[in-house]
């Protein structure tokens, strides 16, 4: 069976073809800049990469260029969608609902877009993503892999919040983490390298969205990103960790709405805000190279807050075995 995985990212989507009988990816990709300028790279297997810059306004314009890409006659690896058996979906946040992956149905969307309040930013891109697929691909099975189900192992007294208790039972409001297939991989990755599952792991998840996780013996003990993926590191566009006070006295100040302050949180903030200039490390950057001082006070604050979040894993899991850094800017940039 050919299995199509779908990660739909803040700004990007991830996407693979795999044989699940063989193990082997017959081609992948990723869509990136979306709603900036848009970027395509596709890989067939055995082949060089492809490279484009289409229009992506947003995700459900990127799903249907993958599709495109897969069925294309020249660089294409399966003839018709009628190859392709199941579809499994990157979902960022489950809440306490999933503990595990699950077949979508109307049921779990509905769900699924109740804790879209908890993840702005990806619970709706995820579920165009699911949407865009049944729409082209009709009748086929598609399976939820959640972000959150790897964070379940921590003890509650790291993801309580100390506010009024009768909010996190009446409410949900608790840390949930997010990355979670992507800290739980590396993790086990890791640990196959060192030979051993006795380690103490510090995950470092450094893209658009970044998040860091303390793993003990293959087990999350803790993680930067809270109830919902604004919260820990300075991200892109989000602003993580700050003194939660701003948010009111900001609020008066500008006689905003929630849904305003909300947005200014989630797509104004990060490196965008302090830059001025893009949500994009690459662009922040190109920004430093020509000497630009917000670019630069971006980076340095993008940088000390990865330091210490690792910092404080370190403690808390009392020394740690490695250090991983994955995602697209921590694979790929020297300047974290």
């Amino acid at each position: 069976m050919k299995i199509l995985v779908i990660n739909c990212g803040s700004s990007s989507l991830k996407y693979q073809l795999i044989d699940s009988e063989t193990e082997s990816v017959l081609a992948k990709g990723l869509c990136e800049r979306i709603g900036i300028d848009g970027a395509l790279t596709h890989q067939p297997a055995g082949k060089d990469k492809i490279k484009s810059t289409p229009a992506m306004p947003d995700h459900k314009t990127a799903i249907g260029i993958v599709i495109d890409q897969l069925t294309d006659k020249e660089n294409g690896v399966v003839e018709s969608l009628d190859e392709i058996g199941a579809v499994g979906h990157r979902i960022v946040h489950g809440g306490e609902k999933f503990t595990k992956s699950c077949l979508i149905t109307d049921e779990v969307i509905k769900e699924v877009e109740e804790c879209s309040v908890f993840a702005p930013l990806h619970n709706p891109a995820g579920l165009i993503g699911v949407r865009a697929c049944q729409e082209l691909m009709p009748g086929l099975p598609m399976v939820a892999v959640f972000d959150t189900t790897f964070h379940q192992t921590m003890p509650k007294e790291k993801y309580v919040y100390p506010i009024p208790y009768e909010y996190y039972k009446k409410y949900g409001v608790r840390k949930y983490g997010a990355h979670g297939t992507s800290h739980k991989y590396v993790s086990t990755r890791m640990n196959e390298i060192l030979g051993r599952y006795n380690t103490k792991l510090i995950t470092c998840h450094i893209g658009n969205g970044a998040s860091i996780s303390a793993i003990n013996e293959g087990v999350c003990v803790n993680t930067s990103m809270g109830l919902t993926p604004n919260a820990g590191l300075m991200m892109g566009s989000r602003c993580g960790d700050m003194d939660a006070t701003v948010v009111t006295y900001m609020m008066r100040e500008l006689e905003c709405t929630p849904e305003e302050m909300d947005t200014i949180l989630n797509k104004q903030s990060g490196l965008l805000g302090i830059s001025g200039l893009s949500s994009d490390s690459r662009d922040i950057e190109d920004g430093m190279k020509i000497g630009n001082p917000r670019c630069t006070l971006a980076q340095k604050m993008f940088t000390n807050r990865i330091i210490d979040h690792i910092a404080k894993y370190y403690v808390e899991l009392g020394g740690c075995d490695a250090i991983v850094f994955t995602a697209g800017i921590g694979e790929n940039s020297i300047h974290t």
